[in-house]
């Protein structure tokens, strides 16, 4: 866990990254009791399933919690035998009240992973990479979503997502991208401010 930079960056919210290995559950329990705010989890990289019996402990004890996750579960920009929607789907469908965010849309699986965001109550998205030059020349939103996309940042289900500073262009690009999707300055207002504040219950 981050924890310590916290003490010169009050500010900072504590956050834990989830791998399925022995005394997880006890570090997520002593986690969550110094205060942890958010969690990350990317089965690309860690190379697991999001269904994995050595997490279903603790997927309960952050649902319990109302936690966030932020999961890296989309296929982009390699997928593997544990990403898309489908194992996420099946982790949801035994968790359904996880707070849990899809980073960079679910790319490329857009569609499967909006289906998901209106079905299950507490799932979000995050607009990592999304809408950028560099995401559009691999992976480009489908413009017949735009307006479910609208609907759902609306509804308070699509966060600003940037992976910022590790990203291979400049920062404005992923701000300018939103913008140019021309859904209304309510849109963007949500989505680069409100929904993140009202699930991190900030002021």
């Amino acid at each position: 866990m981050v924890a310590g930079l916290r003490p010169g960056h009050p500010g900072l919210p504590a956050l834990g990254h989830l791998l399925p290995r022995t005394g997880r559950a006890r570090y997520v329990e002593a986690a969550l009791a110094d205060g942890a705010r958010v969690f990350k989890v990317h089965v690309q990289v860690g190379g697991f399933s999001p269904t994995d019996p050595a997490l279903d402990q603790v997927w309960g004890m952050l649902s319990d919690a109302g936690v966030p996750v932020v999961v890296h579960a989309g296929h982009a920009p390699v997928g593997t035998a544990h990403t898309g929607p489908e194992q996420f789907g099946e982790l949801l469908a035994r968790h359904p009240r996880l707070t849990a965010v899809v980073a960079h849309l679910g790319a490329p699986d857009y569609r499967a992973f909006l289906d998901l965001a209106q079905a299950y109550e507490r799932v979000r998205l995050d607009t990592t990479m999304a809408f950028t030059p560099f995401f559009d020349q691999f992976v480009p939103f489908p413009d017949d979503e735009l307006p479910r996309l609208r609907e759902l940042g609306l509804s308070g289900k699509v966060l600003l997502g940037s992976d910022f500073p590790n990203i291979p262009y400049p920062y404005a690009d992923q701000l300018t991208g939103l913008a140019r999707l021309d859904l209304g300055d309510d849109w963007l207002r949500a989505v680069c401010w409100n929904n993140a504040a009202a699930m991190f219950d900030l002021t």
